[in-house]
């Protein structure tokens, strides 16, 4: 088991990262559903929170069914930043999370995300702010550092459990990489590795199939995986990896009418969550992804992303499983895009 403050996980828990225009509820329900074990928000601004922005407070919502899952904050100012925390106490996650990773450039000029990795006196500071103005357990997620000359991850990892984080999350790029190139593991390891670190070191970059899970989990020995980009469209990964980390074995790929009522359950939660033109609109950018690989299938999407009544929505589905009806869905490989420029993972 590994332990999160109160929060117990299995051994090993598999993570689904916070991602800007992806992590909302009805995503995250989504994935729980299919095997993820810790959740968390989309990053939130402490300056919008502070401010009451209302599309700062919405992102705070937790469905139970969700739980246990944490609400991420950004932001590059000590004051601000604790008077976020102390908001998020009120609407009971189980944790918190500081995003001190986001590469974005309008983040990054904030003196936000992973702009704080050029000092990591005030990392220490806002870190430090939010753990004593918060009963949650406080985590952390960051990059190997801002460049390559400054791969200051392990002086950092140290300094952040000092100040009192109760689990890290790293990154294994720098900020300057943005997503280029292959993820660094070696440095997770050595954090994971330092006999000073008690808290649990998650690995993040690049997990895109059961194999590449149990082949970093058994080099790198890190606590758990956090997984991002490979989930959108596929929620299916974390039953996969979790069943391949147990057995050996490759489940097979999801059948359509798993693919549909996944989508259906997926639209529901949206319209649930968000209210009717706006559920449906989200819904538009996954339909995509669920029916990816099925041959012809533009015309069905095509309408998917044109309708506005949910039950003639749910009627084209329907008349897809129909359509297809005995064809064998195969796995197709899974492409690590940057699905948006906000992508904060």
């Amino acid at each position: 088991m590994v332990k999160l403050g109160h929060i117990t996980l299995p051994e090993f828990p598999l993570l689904l990262a916070p991602m800007e225009d992806v992590s909302d509820p009805p995503f995250r329900v989504v994935c729980k559903a299919n095997g993820a074990d810790l959740l968390y928000t989309e990053f939130i601004s402490s300056e919008g929170l502070v401010g009451d922005s209302a599309k700062c407070r919405r992102k705070l919502d937790i469905f139970d069914e969700e739980r246990p899952a944490g609400v991420q904050i950004f932001g590059g100012d000590e004051g601000r930043m604790a008077q976020a925390a102390q908001i998020v106490d009120l609407t009971q996650p189980d944790f918190l999370d500081i995003n001190f990773g986001c590469p974005v450039k309008g983040i990054v000029s904030q003196g936000a995300g992973s702009g704080v990795l050029k000092d990591i006196q005030l990392m220490e500071r806002l870190t430090t702010a939010c753990v004593k103005a918060t009963s949650l357990p406080v985590t952390v997620k960051t990059r190997l550092g801002w460049d390559d000359d400054t791969k200051n991850i392990e002086t950092v990892a140290e300094m952040l459990q000092d100040a009192g984080i109760k689990a890290l999350t790293i990154h294994g790029r720098t900020r300057c990489q943005m997503y280029k190139g292959e993820a660094d593991w070696s440095l997770i390891a050595k954090v994971k590795n330092n006999p000073r670190i008690q808290i649990p070191i998650f690995g993040n970059g690049d997990i895109d199939s059961p194999q590449k899970a149990l082949e970093y989990k058994n080099r790198y020995g890190i606590d758990g995986i956090m997984i991002g980009r490979a989930a959108i469209g596929y929620p299916w990964i974390f039953r996969e990896i979790r069943h391949f980390l147990q057995t050996g074995e490759e489940l097979a790929a999801p059948t359509l009418a798993e693919r549909i009522t996944v989508c259906k359950q997926h639209l529901d939660k949206s319209l649930q969550w968000r209210g009717g033109h706006a559920g449906i609109y989200s819904m538009r950018r996954h339909y995509f992804t669920y029916l990816k690989a099925l041959p012809g299938i533009k015309e069905y999407r095509n309408k998917l992303v044109t309708l506005t009544d949910p039950d003639e929505i749910k009627s084209v589905l329907d008349d897809i499983l129909r359509a297809y009806e005995g064809f064998e869905m195969e796995k197709a490989p899974i492409q690590l895009i940057n699905y948006h420029e906000n992508c904060p993972i």
